[in-house]
This record gives C-alpha cells, structure tokens and sequence, in this order.
C-alpha cells in the first residue's frame, strides 16, 4: 500500500494520464481504480496534487478519444466494425453505439465513456457523422470533466474504505495479483464462450450472398431488410439493391406488409451477423416462418459485388413508409 500510495503522491497526474490515454485508446487498462484510488487518498491526508490528476485525465481523455475521432472522420463506419469486432462485447457493441449516438446525439460522448464497449466507438462515430471538431472538443471536455470529478468524488466518499482495501491487498501482496489475474482470464473465457455460442444459432436459417443474388436476378424477389442503424446507413453508402433499412425496435411493428408470403433476408454489417440474426428471431417469433439471415451481411455482398461487377436488378421494396428505403 505504501508503494502506491507514494507512487500516486509522486508521480499522481502522470501515472493518471498513462491509464487513462491507454483506455481511451482501447488498451483493456483500468484507469477507474486510479482515480477512485486517488480521491480516496486525497482525502487521507496524503500530499496528492489533485489538480495535476484532474488536467492529467482531461488531456488522456481528449487525445484518446481525439485519435479515434479523426480515425472516423477519416476512415468511416470500417473503424468502428473493427473495435466493435475486437470488443468482448462484440454481439451488442453495433447496435449499443447506434443507439446511444442516434438519441443523445453529442451528449453521448459523455453518457458513452459509463458504458463497457461503447466508450471507444462513440468518437469515430461523432467523426463519421460529420461532427465539428469544435463541437466534439466541447462535448468530449465536457465529458472528461464529469468523468473524472465523478470518480474521484466517488473515492473521496469511500476513503475509508479504499484505504482498508488497499492495506488488504498489500497484505496478501502476490495472492491477490493471482487471484485477480485468475478471475480476469474466467471472465475472458466466459466472454468467448457466449461468442462461440452465438454463432451456433441453430434457429436460423441462412443464405449465402450468391444464393440470393441468383434469387434476385430470377425475380423470386425477397424481400431484403436492412437492419443496420439509421445512423450508420446515413454514414455508409453501401447497399444492397432494394434493401429496406429497420431498426431493430421497428419490426413488431412492421409485421403486416412483411407478412405478404414472400421470403424475407434479413442482413447487416455487425460481428457475427449478431444483429441481423436477432431481427430474425423476432420475426420467426410473430410467425413468420420464411426467414434467412445473410451469411456474412453487407461486407460479404460487397466482396462479391465488387468481384464480378455484375449489377443485380432490385426487388420490388417493402412499402417506403415503413423504413428508409438504401439508394441503390
């Protein structure tokens, strides 16, 4: 305890800057404990310079999520299907991001970095989306500030505490590194084991890009439902010809025109098709029973597009007034 201690005392703000610019950049750091450390320890009486610690987060939380931001701007909605599939919450990230940024709009910045496999993706999408760099460095500040009074209000609170926990932990010295360390990799393997499972959906029926392009050039004429977000769709010019756009929270809604006996393909541009494959359960759940997943959504509809550029004529769409129809 007395190394810590005197290490936050010493070396506090630049010790902060570290984890918290390693976080933001997507490093799996815990730079909460670090702060909340640091407020409790700043209320014990140690010689703690809380204003370095406070800037010091101010200026991680700004390069981090700024790097991200530009990367967006830059690269679009491929970054954030790249952290998104890299997060241990790979099955929710896409759709989470979508949500929270669709209805907070720039305060999502702040309410994102609360949110486990959110706070990474919300600045590449503010940069996707056009966001001012003015406009993200004053949410992003804003942000930063309330996340770092937060916690270190947090530990000010509970210093009592934090100080028992900290002199345990230097009691049981390696053990509790060990045991810590055990308890991560459990969670880990858990993470993984829910991933692999998710892709057995053995509910869902699927079909490969080539097999409904052959549809569609034969004129069976599914019916395509885009599932990607509103935001995302309004970012990426992609489409799948007649494709119709939903939200996910849309469908039961939607059940009627869709309910005409023509076969419904569901896609999107997420880790494991994970979002379209929940759409097709609430479909096939209304009583729907011709329903197929995508096999590999719009990146693998892409990949073949572009590798024999051919142009596939589009089905007639769902009714428009139901989703926002994709320009072909």
């Amino acid at each position: 305890m007395n190394d810590l201690i005197s290490l936050l005392a010493t070396q506090g703000p630049a010790v902060v800057f570290v984890v918290t610019l390693a976080a933001r950049l997507g490093a799996p750091v815990p730079a909460v404990p670090f702060l909340v450390a640091a407020g409790g320890l700043a209320v014990g009486g140690t010689a703690l310079n809380a204003v370095g610690i406070v800037i010091a987060s101010l200026v991680g939380n700004v390069l981090g999520d700024g790097a991200w931001f530009l990367a967006g701007r830059r690269w679009g909605y491929a970054v954030m299907r790249l952290l998104c599939r890299l997060s241990l919450s790979a099955d929710t990230c896409v759709s989470r991001s979508e949500s929270i940024l669709g209805r907070w709009g720039g305060l999502s910045l702040i309410a994102a970095k609360y949110v486990p496999g959110v706070s990474v993706v919300a600045p590449p999408m503010a940069g996707a989306l056009g966001m001012s760099n003015a406009r993200f460095l004053a949410y992003e500040t804003a942000g930063a500030l309330v996340w770092t009074l937060g916690y270190l209000l947090l530990g000010a609170i509970f210093h009592a505490a934090i100080r028992d926990v900290l002199a345990v932990l230097a009691d049981i010295g390696l053990a509790a590194t060990v045991v810590g360390g055990a308890l991560m990799l459990a969670f880990l393997l858990w993470r993984y084991y829910q991933r692999r499972m998710a892709r057995h959906a053995d509910d869902i029926v699927t079909i490969t890009v080539d097999a409904l392009r052959t549809a569609l050039a034969q004129g069976r004429a599914p019916a395509v439902l885009d599932m990607r977000g509103e935001q995302v769709r309004a970012i990426d010019p992609r489409v799948i010809p007649g494709a119709v756009g939903f939200a996910l929270r849309e469908l039961p809604h939607a059940l009627g025109p869709l309910a005409d006996g023509r076969e419904l393909v569901v896609f999107c541009d997420c880790p494991d098709d994970a979002s379209a494959i929940a759409a097709a359960r609430v479909l096939m759940a209304a009583g729907l029973p011709r329903v197929r997943v995508l096999e590999g959504g719009l990146a693998a509809w892409m990949a073949m597009d572009a590798g024999d550029g051919k142009v596939v004529e589009a089905p007639p769409p769902v009714p428009a007034s139901l989703g926002t129809t994709g320009a072909a």
